[in-house]
Parts: C-alpha cells; sequence; structure tokens
C-alpha cells in the first residue's frame, strides 16, 4: 500500500477547509469521499491500487407551501488510476467500479403533506432494505433515477409506495454502453407496522429497453421485528420470500424463487446473527436484482454482483460492536463469516471473511478501514483480496 502516506497526507490537507465549510449556508450539499481500493485476484499479474475522490456539490432550497428544489452535481478523480475502472481499458488489473465521471447526479422537485410525499425527477431511491432496488451507496458513483415517487401514509403505521422509473443512471457512468438503461419500469410496496414487526409487500416490473435480460417481474413480503428476551437483550428475526419471472422486454421465459431467513441477538452496542438467503438458478440463469446495492449482500468481495445460472445459497454469521474509542469517540467493528453454495444444496462455491472498522474523527469527518477476503471452490470463481480505506466528510 505504497500510497497510503500519500492519501493520508491529503487527507490532512483537506481537512481545515472541509471544517471551514461547516458555516456554509442552510441547503448547501457538500459532501467528499477520499477512498483507496486495493484488489488482489488470481488470474491477474498486477493488483489493482485505485484512489479516487468522490464530490458533490448541490443545493436545495427552503420549503415553500411544502416544495422544494434539489440540484446536485458529482465528480469521480482518480488520484491514482492502476486499476479496471470498466470504461479506461485497464484490463490487466482487476476491476474496481469506481471510473471517473462529473455529472448531474439529482435534480428533483419534491413535495411533502400530511399523509404523504411526491417527488419527481433524477432522485435517489432506496426501497425496503436496498436489497431489490437502492443507491449503490458504497460505489464512487452513485445510482440514481430519473423517476416519479409517490408515497400516501393513509396512517402512522402503514405507508404505500408508487415509482415510476424512466432511466437508471448506474454506477459505471455515462462512458460505459450499459451506464444509462432506458427503464419503463414500475415500483409497488406497502409497508405496515403490525405486532409481529415491520410488514413489507411488494412488486417490482422492471422493464428496459437496451437491457432485456435484465427484464423482470418480482413480486414478493418481508417482516423484519425484535421481541424483547430480558433488559437490555432482544431476539432479531427477519423473513423474506419473493417470485421472480420474466416480463415485457425478457428475452426468455423463467420462473425463480428468492428466500431469506435471519435469526440473532441485539443488545445495545452488540448484535449477532445467523442468515440464510437463496437466489434460485435453473441452469441459464439466475434471480436477479439488477437496481439492488449489491455490495451490502453476499460478501463484501462481490463475487456474486449477477447470480450463477445455477444459484447461490449464502449461509452466513455476522456480529457487530460499538465500543469507545479515543475521546469517548464510537468505534463499530463488524465482522461475517459467509459459506457459498449452488441453490438447492449443489456444489460449493467459495467462503468469505469480511471485517470493517470505522470512527468519527470530528462531527463531520468518519473514517472506515475495510477488508474482504474470498477464497473460491472453483476456477470461474477466483480467490480475491480486497481492502478499503476510506475518509469521508459531509455537510
Amino acid at each position: 500500500m505504497r500510497l497510503l502516506p500519500g492519501l493520508l497526507g491529503l487527507a490532512a490537507l483537506a481537512a481545515p477547509s472541509l471544517a471551514c465549510a461547516a458555516e456554509a449556508p442552510k441547503g448547501l450539499i457538500l459532501e467528499s469521499r477520499l477512498r483507496h481500493e486495493t484488489v488482489s485476484q488470481d488470474g491477474f499479474s498486477k493488483d489493482a491500487q485505485a484512489v479516487t475522490l468522490r464530490t458533490r456539490l448541490g443545493y436545495e432550497t427552503p420549503a415553500f407551501h411544502g416544495f422544494k428544489a434539489l440540484v446536485e452535481g458529482e465528480n469521480v478523480t482518480a488520484l491514482s488510476d492502476r486499476y479496471n475502472s470498466s470504461t479506461n481499458g485497464k484490463t490487466a488489473y482487476p476491476l474496481v467500479t469506481d471510473p471517473e465521471t462529473t455529472e448531474l447526479n439529482r435534480a428533483q422537485v419534491s413535495w411533502t403533506g400530511t399523509q404523504g410525499e411526491a417527488v419527481i425527477g433524477r432522485q435517489r431511491l432506496i426501497l425496503a432494505n436496498a436489497r431489490f432496488v437502492g443507491n449503490v451507496g458504497f460505489r464512487q458513483n452513485e445510482q440514481t433515477f430519473d423517476a416519479v415517487k409517490l408515497v400516501y401514509r393513509p396512517s402512522p403505521k402503514v405507508s404505500v409506495t408508487y415509482a415510476y422509473i424512466d432511466k437508471v443512471h448506474r454506477i459505471f457512468g455515462e462512458d460505459h454502453p450499459q451506464g444509462n438503461w432506458r427503464s419503463d419500469s414500475h415500483l409497488a410496496q406497502v409497508d405496515a407496522k403490525t405486532g409481529l414487526g415491520q410488514v413489507s409487500a411488494y412488486g417490482y416490473l422492471l422493464d428496459f429497453a437496451n437491457a432485456p435480460t435484465q427484464s423482470s417481474a418480482t413480486w414478493g413480503a418481508r417482516l423484519t421485528g425484535a421481541r424483547p428476551l430480558k433488559a437490555g437483550l432482544s431476539a432479531t428475526y427477519e423473513a423474506e420470500y419473493a417470485r421472480q419471472t420474466d416480463y415485457r422486454n425478457s428475452p426468455t421465459s423463467f420462473d425463480l424463487d428468492y428466500i431469506a431467513l435471519s435469526a440473532g441477538l441485539k443488545t445495545k452496542t452488540n448484535a449477532v446473527a445467523l442468515g440464510f438467503e437463496q437466489l434460485d438458478g435453473d441452469g441459464r440463469r439466475g434471480f436477479s436484482t439488477p437496481l439492488a446495492t449489491l455490495h451490502a449482500y453476499q460478501g463484501w468481495a462481490d463475487v456474486f454482483l449477477t447470480t450463477p445460472a445455477n444459484g447461490v445459497r449464502d449461509l452466513s454469521l455476522t456480529g457487530s460492536s460499538v465500543l469507545k474509542g479515543p475521546r469517548g469517540k464510537p468505534v463499530k467493528i463488524q465482522a461475517a463469516l459467509h459459506q457459498f453454495d449452488e441453490s438447492g444444496g449443489g456444489a460449493g462455491l467459495g467462503q468469505e471473511l469480511d471485517a470493517s472498522i470505522s470512527m468519527p474523527l470530528t462531527p463531520k469527518i468518519g473514517a472506515e478501514l475495510k477488508a474482504a477476503a474470498f477464497q473460491g471452490d472453483r476456477p470461474a470463481f477466483p480467490d480475491r483480496t480486497k481492502i478499503w480505506l476510506t475518509l469521508e466528510f459531509k455537510l
């Protein structure tokens, strides 16, 4: 990690100016994230060394009779580009999907009333736990949508969300042939707080003119909840099932299942959970989640961003703890173990160990060190190790 001293030096130089930005006018949006990502992967003679700086600058107007307008630009600059960004042609290096780009990230008008809200324009969409629809916030170039979103809350415990997506601006950027998807997609979701926990029912009808193989219809339901066992200790649980079929522009027919189960324990500062997630495959394709925040699922090494044709089963053990760090600042530690197999209990695909530690340095600047090590059980899924050092500022 020869670039680490330079990375820390650049952060030190940037910190005073970032601190001054704390006095900026209300409504100003200013974010910056500096990251050093290292990737060692079997099959590549060179390790990827990506040092990238992501900056967002924008403004949101004050509310006027419930209406607001927001505009935000985003720039990603490579300070060291010894990596394959998916658009720079450096295929001798492993992939780090943080291409250089400058683009309009969000441009929206919103209205908020007593029982709901509406947003039109280029916007951030995150539904439920982002397993099916998210902004891919971990990557430097955020995924946003040209869309209309309507939310209606008939009661404090129930909300109904509908969104129509006209275009998807993906993390690959404008220069990538699949950087934008032309969409005619409909999303519907009902969320309710019940005695059992949070219940969500959804239907996601995805149709992409220039990515027809990603078109699908997914219908499902999710339950999440917790039950106190004794003072300071609770049991947690999650259960989700979905059915996915071909839709509109899809060139093939398919009928696939998704299931996720989790059970765990948590206190105010600690949590542990055993999880099971399975995305089916029929030998031709796997259950797909093309709009998801994929990095958050099935291991941080991002081996299974596309579900294998025979599906994937992920058995995981995750844990987290919040400790007191220097000057009483909270230090969060996370770790996870994954065992990957083909869906239905088929052949093994690999194992992965993930770990991270993060803490705030100031009220507006945070740091994170994160690593993922994947060991594959077959040549199609080669071993790889990834390490990230991130400094992030938010106004």
